[in-house]
């Protein structure tokens, strides 16, 4: 049976894939170039920190991977949309709606993750 972090996992590898898969119709022009170059880098970091916060040497440790994650997927979610509201791409294709959700979706587990983790430290040291 797989588990959710091995399912999450998948998710940031696919959204990854995605993200490769459309640098031929965004790197047409010189800013399409820059914006994918930056959509590129934030995209693909955020699936990696996703994996080094899963092996995290603390709580405070995974936090702090979680939160590096949370920011990136947010840079991502903005250059998807530039790319839509410069006309990059036409804003029906699938595989931009698909990562423009995956990316907003992603970022809410991640949030949430952050704030569940938060939540036990907080009720450990109350109980100390």
């Amino acid at each position: 049976m797989t588990s959710f972090s091995d399912t999450m996992s998948d998710r940031f590898m696919m959204f990854s894939v995605n993200l490769i898969n459309l640098e031929k119709q965004i790197c047409k022009t010189y800013a399409g170039r820059h914006i994918y170059g930056q959509l590129f880098r934030s995209g693909t970091s955020a699936g990696a920190n996703y994996e080094e916060a899963r092996a995290g040497e603390s709580s405070a440790d995974f936090i702090h991977k979680m939160q590096i994650s949370l920011k990136e997927f947010r840079e991502s979610h903005y250059w998807i949309g530039l790319i839509s509201a410069a006309k990059l791409i036409d804003s029906q294709d699938s595989a931009l709606i698909f990562i423009r959700s995956e990316s907003k979706e992603l970022a809410n587990i991640i949030a949430k993750s952050i704030f569940t983790a938060k939540t036990k430290i907080l009720k450990k040291t109350n109980k100390a």
